[in-house]
């Protein structure tokens, strides 16, 4: 099977289609803003964009074929998704702001310090929090669309706690971004 689908599709493929899944989930959850059904539509919308961020790294590995345009997109992809969408239910008033703001914030401080680091030829290791923060971003987005209570699962409030968890793994890994930068920067204060 993915030999077929290799054929057709590369990973970039995949990527882009995670960012052209955020205005139809946008329009699904502006639409019907208190409609659980119409919100279970957009978190299953959500749930095959999230999907693209797996199928996007099993392509590259089946194809052999990492690019640097994939690299730079696919967490520009991933920040896209959640943050857009974060940002839509913030104004529907299902999140809060400020924590909002913290997970935005500390996305462009990495991914800023990502762009000086590549320029200083520093490479900051990557470490596996910053995945689980991705997973922790996407499992609170997606109990935050749903809102109402389905399957007796309390959405908005597991939404709001895993929003926690994801801006504290957030900021957790955004300090070890920079810290490693700072570490693997050549001494210039020796004499």
């Amino acid at each position: 099977m993915l030999d077929y689908v290799s054929r057709w599709l590369t990973a970039n493929h995949m990527t882009a289609a995670r960012v052209a899944f955020i205005l139809p989930i946008a329009l699904v959850m502006e639409w019907a803003p208190e409609s659980p059904g119409w919100l279970f539509a957009a978190w299953v919308l959500f749930f095959v964009a999230c999907l693209t961020d797996w199928w996007d790294g099993m392509l590259a590995r089946h194809q052999q074929s990492t690019t640097k345009l994939g690299k730079l997109l696919d967490p520009v992809a991933d920040k896209l998704l959640i943050g857009s969408l974060l940002i839509l239910l913030v104004e529907m008033g299902r999140a809060p702001a400020w924590l909002v703001v913290l997970l935005i914030a500390r996305e462009l401080t990495v991914t800023g310090l990502r762009a000086v680091a590549a320029a200083d030829n520093v490479v900051i290791a990557a470490n596996a929090g910053g995945k689980w923060k991705t997973i922790s971003q996407m499992f609170a987005t997606g109990f935050l669309i749903i809102h109402y209570e389905t399957l007796w699962l309390p959405c908005h409030e597991i939404g709001i706690g895993l929003l926690w968890l994801a801006t504290l793994q957030s900021l957790w890994t955004g300090w070890l971004y920079i810290r490693g930068y700072f570490e693997a920067l050549p001494n210039s204060f020796s004499t």
